[in-house]
């Protein structure tokens, strides 16, 4: 397996940060957009360090016949509810035996493109982000906010060696060690973002009503509140129910208290608090003239229920695990957003 042309799906944070990092180091990038006059053909990406990335894009465009057709890998950076008819719109163009992976699986990358692809495309999928990070100037540049400390990535759908080709381009692009997951499974279920994001917009906006406003829009993290872990450990431990009965390996993912190094509730706020990755970022609000109000189209909302936490409550309900607290939490954020 040689991978040394790469079609990234989406010109977002991490789409940008990724296609960056990887033209710096010799891959030829291609970058699939919907907007694909506001990019120029090189572009950088600065990390906390102030270390820069630059790199050279192969060819911007928003046909799929223009690009995918010589990729080796497609890694799409793209919210839940796009990735269904992104991976129709590529279908079509696949050389064989090219990769089709996502920068994220919890938001039903495996599970919409198994049924699409069947057995007969190689996936593969980070557990968790491998970036945090922002848009600078969109087409241009973005910063690096944050790296993790290793990767876990599933793969489908390829032998052994494949597999575990796969996992050193990896480790070796991204430049963290990485480990291969049992299972597709692993990768999509998490405790992060499905979890952690409901819980708190939960607590932040489930006694909100048509008529009210806030005076102010809160930090997202760095106002993170007790209630708002306490909620988080209590959906976490009935993942772990959910887990229980899955065939997948123990140890996977770790329980959210050990995770982000805490205790209880209390401690775990005040360790979410203090994350620097995670600071001046603003709750999912929109200013109007009375005050602030939720923004329903926020990824928060449309993505951490819609494609992330739907899965695990389908999973829960199929398996016949009881899962009180998650279910109270996915269907009133199912509740607002069919209220839209």
């Amino acid at each position: 397996m040689e991978i040394s042309s790469i079609c990234i799906c989406g010109g977002g944070s991490l789409g940008t940060v990724i296609a960056g990092v990887l033209s710096s180091k010799g891959i030829k990038v291609n970058l699939l957009t919907n907007h694909p006059a506001s990019w120029s053909r090189r572009i950088s990406v600065t990390d906390p360090c102030g270390k820069i990335y630059a790199g050279a894009l192969g060819g911007v465009s928003a046909e799929a016949s223009d690009l995918v057709p010589d990729a080796d890998m497609v890694l799409l950076c793209l919210p839940g509810f796009l990735i269904k008819d992104e991976l129709l719109r590529i279908k079509p163009f696949l050389k064989p035996g090219a990769f089709v992976g996502s920068v994220f699986s919890s938001t039903g990358f495996f599970f919409e493109a198994l049924r699409i692809f069947g057995s007969d495309t190689p996936l593969w999928g980070f557990q968790r982000v491998p970036y945090i990070a922002r848009v600078r100037d969109y087409g241009h540049s973005a910063a690096l906010l944050g790296y993790k400390d290793s990767y876990n990535i599933a793969v489908e759908n390829a032998d052994a060696a494949t597999a575990g080709q796969l996992r050193r381009f990896v480790e070796e692009y991204f430049e963290r060690p990485t480990c291969l997951l049992g299972n597709y499974l692993e990768a999509s279920i998490t405790n992060s973002n499905p979890l952690l994001h409901t819980s708190r917009i939960y607590t932040i906006f489930k006694d909100w009503t048509p008529t009210a406003t806030f005076p102010r829009c809160p930090y997202f993290y760095e106002e993170w509140t007790d209630e708002a872990s306490d909620l988080l450990i209590r959906m976490d431990r009935e993942l772990f129910d959910l887990i229980g009965v899955l065939p997948v390996n123990p140890g996977f993912i770790k329980p959210i208290l050990e995770y982000y190094e805490s205790s209880d509730a209390c401690s775990l706020t005040s360790k979410i608090r203090s994350i620097e990755s995670f600071k001046r970022i603003l709750s999912p609000m929109t200013e109007t003239d009375g005050g602030f109000t939720p923004d329903f189209t926020s990824r928060y909302f449309v993505e951490d229920f819609g494609y992330g936490l739907k899965y695990i409550y389908e999973l829960a309900k199929k398996h016949s695990v009881v899962t009180s607290v998650i279910d109270t939490v996915y269907r009133w954020g199912r509740s607002v957003l069919e209220s839209r």
